[in-house]
């Protein structure tokens, strides 16, 4: 698991140096993108209780990686970039961590609220949360690098700048970036460079 961790919290330090390369100087406000996310994650779960809702549980769980993106970031800041500090703290935290609370709206809640005090991922919350969507570490690990390698891949076709295509063939860059992830091994030594290339030759630019 520590690993997996350390792998992802790279993976997070080269998307957001990508982006901006002094972004641990920026000061970015992660914390306001965990709890913006939050909501997002409640209006695809439903929290109107004067109509019928339905919980979108695709949806559901491309939040919560989005999520887990903004919570390694405030991770890595507050431990000045030092991934291996980072990767300890997260790992102390997930081993440790009771499922105790199991309304998923309250769980939401949390996490916005943990987020707006502390300005990190409340990962207690968070983990109930990926239970409630039948999502293990595992998962999270591969959707997460699966997540991370598109979002490289854009910004490298002009993503910044607004000519990255991403309808492709009639179907959104998430659509194929699913179906080549259906065909590999996450837990593969060259996965990212696999699915980046696979991506390369599907992509019409």
């Amino acid at each position: 698991m520590k690993q997996k961790l350390l792998a992802m919290l790279s993976l997070q330090d080269q998307l957001n140096r990508q982006i901006n390369p002094d972004w641990l100087q920026a000061d970015n406000e992660w914390y306001r993108a965990i709890w913006l996310e939050s909501a997002e994650l409640m209006e695809h779960y439903g929290w109107k209780w004067w109509k019928a809702q339905e919980h979108d549980l695709e949806q559901i769980r491309l939040e919560l990686i989005d999520i887990w993106h903004f919570g390694l970031s405030a991770e890595l800041l507050g431990q000045a970039g030092d991934q291996e500090k980072a990767a300890t703290n997260m790992l102390a935290q997930l081993e440790e961590a009771q499922t105790g609370e199991t309304d998923f709206r309250n769980n939401v809640d949390q996490l916005a609220r943990h987020a707006l005090n502390h300005h990190t991922l409340d990962v207690p919350a968070f983990l109930s949360l990926l239970d409630a969507a039948d999502t293990g570490f595992d998962d999270l690990y591969r959707i997460y690098v699966g997540k991370n390698v598109l979002n490289r891949f854009r910004q490298n076709h002009g993503y910044k700048d607004g000519s990255y295509i991403k309808i492709w063939e009639g179907r959104e860059d998430n659509e194929h970036l699913a179906q080549v992830v259906a065909t590999l091994d996450a837990d593969a030594t060259d996965f990212q460079e696999n699915l980046y290339q696979s991506l390369e030759q599907r992509y019409p630019g």
